[in-house]
């Protein structure tokens, strides 16, 4: 296969995670292993061209022009891939003249705002013929401090941090700061090719670098990196072809971009058009062939408009949401003894779009008026020995109201010994800290840990998946109203001060009847989207590494 029939087949891989970055990957990685031009007999070998290189070296450290740095001979086990037999391995050292530069002083404004381009790593961004900078220095910072003058054509190489590996060659003459090594080939290499090979090894670098908080490649690492040198003439085929098949990438990232942003229209389009009339008729909105909607926002548009009334037909026979909750709250008086109410709040205000879109027969409520918290103990017990399950945040599932139970579990006498709150089987459990939206209903008996919180109701009056997935599609809101030090929490009072649609309890079950169908179809369409951008990587792979095996 060669790199043609790969750009035409790019149909069957598109949808492949980073499809186009990938593929620009492979183009640097075939080029700096011989195998995207051929190779010339007639080409003067680079074994001649590296003695070459090595005597232009040796002059400019005899006139003092650059400064020495020896660098040990490549032995076979550091080469990290074959190449041709034209071409042959040195290190980057060899190459050209290396440095960095460094950071006038902060406090000394004498430094700053003169006519002089400083760059730092973050303003690489890989561009092949970089002018300007966010800060200038001085001649006097240049007199003053510890520079490597860099002019146009030089090739520019991150150092520091997340932006290591990233690369650039100057159109104007410039200083870097500390976190930049800046190159100026000897002649014999195109600052080209050199610069198509760092973008090939970014990953090498970062494999290479050292550090903690601010991982960093020393230049001495740099200095000492294998390079593959090809005959001169070679790299300059190379150089057009890189750029003709990066411009290729271009093309295609364009037109993803323009497909994406007609299915993300259709996409609005059809979520809009269920939304205004959520019928089962118009289903086919949401599941169609032609186009595919994230499940996250087939999700959310569901959630919306089941838990604002829209999603089932209303029955005038269904008992209405007053007399539902007034027997909610002759059930919580009843309690009162046994489970914490929440302090009075004041009466949430239909106005607007809620007060229009609310059907007659619903309340607007908090959800602290239909259930009885549970609030859990802070501390972790510190035993476990029995089989009440202890359940904390990595117990629940992203779009799931089961556990996952971990295998910690609690004896009574431990619940007793630590002053744990045990919240009964089919309670509503609510995630409080950080990931908020999640929810469960325990299928048995648990005790949560304080990331959670508790809503204990009577399931004659409230149906449970309903309630979950009245909290589910109030994401958005709960981390609006969550306080924030180290991680966004909701205390006591604003898990209880959550407003909720209240429907009549025969339409709950409806709803949440529906709500399980529909998510049952996301969870389908979520599948068949992962299998096919499975698919599709794995593809990529096959024709990628038929590429990358070609010749060796």
């Amino acid at each position: 296969m060669t790199l043609e029939i790969f750009f035409e087949k790019f149909d069957l891989f598109a949808d492949a995670p980073n499809a186009v970055s990938n593929i620009r990957e492979l183009v640097l990685q075939l080029a700096v292993r011989g195998k995207l031009v051929d190779q010339d007999s007639s080409d003067t070998p680079a074994s001649v061209l590296l003695e070459q290189i090595r005597a232009e070296k040796a002059r400019l450290i005899n006139l003092g022009a650059i400064k020495r740095h020896d660098t040990d001979p490549i032995v076979v086990d550091e080469t990290p891939f074959c190449i041709p037999s034209s071409w042959v391995w040195t290190r980057l050292g060899e190459i050209g003249d290396w440095g960095s530069g460094s950071t006038p002083a902060r406090g000394n404004q004498e430094l700053y705002g003169g006519g002089i381009t400083w760059l730092k790593s973050g303003e690489l961004n890989d561009n092949q013929a970089l002018a300007g900078s966010e800060e200038t220095v001085t001649e006097l910072a240049l007199k003053t401090g510890s520079f490597r003058k860099n002019q146009p054509g030089d090739v520019l190489l991150a150092m520091y941090g997340a932006t290591i590996g990233k690369a650039a060659i100057l159109a104007e003459p410039a200083v870097t700061n500390q976190a930049v090594c800046g190159c100026t080939p000897f002649e014999g290499v195109t600052n080209k090719y050199l610069f198509a090979f760092l973008l090939s090894q970014r990953s090498n670098f970062h494999s290479a670098s050292e550090g903690g908080a601010q991982p960093n490649i020393s230049k001495v690492k740099i200095l000492g990196f294998p390079f593959p040198l090809p005959p001169l003439a070679e790299q300059r085929r190379i150089e057009a072809k890189v750029n003709e098949l990066m411009a290729s990438c271009d093309r295609l990232e364009e037109q993803q971009k323009e497909r994406n942003i007609r299915h993300t229209a259709i996409a609005r389009a059809s979520l809009a058009r269920f939304a205004d009339a959520p019928t089962p008729a118009n289903l086919e909105f949401l599941f169609h062939d032609s186009y595919t909607l994230e499940p996250a926002d087939l999700r959310k548009t569901i959630l919306a408009i089941a838990t604002h009334g829209r999603l089932v037909p209303h029955d005038p026979d269904d008992e209405p949401a007053d007399i539902l909750l007034q027997r909610i709250q002759e059930w919580r008086a009843g309690l009162q003894q046994w489970y914490q109410l929440p302090t009075e709040s004041e009466p949430l205000r239909v106005e607007g779009d809620i007060g229009n879109s609310l059907p007659r027969s619903w309340r607007y409520v908090r959800i602290g008026e239909i259930c009885l918290s549970i609030v859990p103990q802070r501390d972790r017990p510190l035993s476990f020995s029995g089989k009440i399950p202890w359940v904390t945040l990595p117990c629940f599932r992203e779009n799931s109201l089961t556990l996952n139970y971990n295998e910690m579990g609690l004896s009574p006498d431990e619940v007793a010994r630590y002053r744990l709150r045990i919240v009964p089987a089919g309670s509503v459990l609510m995630s409080c800290v950080g990931r908020f939206g999640l929810v469960a209903l325990p299928d048995r008996d648990v005790v949560p840990n304080q990331q959670i919180h508790g809503f204990y109701f009577s399931p004659e009056l409230m149906d449970g998946r309903f309630l979950c997935y009245t909290i589910m599609a109030q994401k958005d809101y709960l981390e609006a109203q969550s306080n924030t030090t180290t991680i966004s929490y909701l205390n006591k009072s604003k898990c209880e001060s959550v407003p909720v649609f209240l429907p009549p309890i025969a339409e709950q079950r409806r709803i949440a009847a529906k709500i399980d169908h529909l998510m049952v179809l996301v969870d389908r369409l979520e599948t068949q989207l992962a299998a096919y951008q499975f698919s599709a990587a794995r593809l990529m792979e096959a024709f990628v590494s038929e590429l990358v095996s070609v010749k060796d």
